[in-house]
């Protein structure tokens, strides 16, 4: 039965997303009250998607250790620099700017490996794009938020960093170790059982989120819809980039998929938390609004990648 539930949470996860962003809005009083909830939700979400991973998968470093710096430049620089330049082109609105920033600078997202094990990507070196780059994520997002986010808004890193490694970093560590002590028998028993609960959990992080964002919903005016625009833009580029990129640097076809997909997938659950906690609401509308587009993305360039791998 849980199997099945997860075969179709899968299935219907680029509809069960945005469908989950608009219970929440309308349910705006009760998400409200349970903004508790979220952290822990996400650090169960963490957990879960790192009960696969290994210590050894850092080794990979030294096989890749360019392509896998570079993912990280591309994660944390290139696109952040991009959308720096989009939103205060398009807007004259600082809070936005953050929102976009910090939208395109969130850590590479654990569901990239649903989408390289379809398109036969390199799947080590996935999990270890994932795995450094989430035990970097307290470090490198504070310092990337603190310089675009200037004195305008008054940012508390140390608590972030915290909250950061509460969420990513110690469930990742605990999964790991889980999966290492047990060599891989608990993860072979429960990792299928866990799956459809940490989809649940997703989709419970949006809605509760959500909320924070209600209040710019209900006045849909012309601002809103070129966030919008803008959000799914970003989200095709990142895509388009990595791809072209891959393609033209690339020639090992494997690489090529895993690097499009850690390139263009963000742990947008976490952006949510960070930009609801420690921003105003505003900051989190081109988060939330990423989450409508990186599943249905992930599938039409799925077929590009697939095309390019038989070519």
């Amino acid at each position: 039965m849980l199997e099945k539930l997860n075969r179709f949470l899968q299935k219907y996860i680029a509809l069960l997303t945005p469908l989950s962003l608009i219970v929440g809005v309308f349910l705006e009083s009760v998400g409200h009250h349970l903004l508790f909830l979220v952290s822990w939700l996400f650090a169960f979400m963490t957990f879960s998607g790192s009960l696969s991973m290994k210590f050894k998968d850092v080794k990979i470093f030294t096989k890749h250790p360019t392509l896998i710096l570079f993912s990280i430049i591309f994660l944390h620089l290139l696109m952040p620099l991009w959308a720096y330049f989009l939103a205060t082109v398009i807007f004259d609105d600082h809070l936005l700017t953050v929102g976009f920033v910090l939208a395109v600078a969130l850590p590479t997202g654990v569901t990239s490996v649903i989408w390289i094990n379809i398109c036969r990507g390199n799947l080590p070196l996935g999990l270890s794009i994932i795995l450094i780059d989430t035990l970097l994520a307290p470090f490198i997002l504070p310092f990337i938020l603190y310089i675009v986010s200037g004195e305008k808004i008054e940012l508390d890193v140390a608590s972030l960093i915290v909250n950061l490694l509460l969420m990513i970093v110690l469930p990742t560590i605990l999964g790991i170790l889980v999966n290492e002590l047990s060599k891989g028998e608990i993860p072979k028993k429960y990792g299928k059982k866990l799956a459809p609960f940490s989809k649940l959990c997703l989709f419970a992080v949006i809605m509760i989120n959500s909320s924070a964002i209600s209040p710019y919903l209900k006045n849909i005016n012309l601002q809103l819809f070129f966030v919008i625009l803008l959000v799914f833009l970003l989200a095709v580029s990142g895509y388009a980039f990595a791809y072209l990129i891959g393609r033209t640097l690339l020639k090992d076809a494997p690489q090529m998929a895993t690097f499009v997909f850690t390139g263009g997938m963000r742990n947008i659950a976490v952006g949510v938390i960070v930009a609801t906690t420690y921003f105003p609401g505003k900051v989190a509308m081109p988060v939330v609004f990423g989450m409508l587009f990186q599943q249905v993305l992930a599938s039409v360039f799925s077929k590009l990648v697939t095309k390019s791998s038989v070519v």
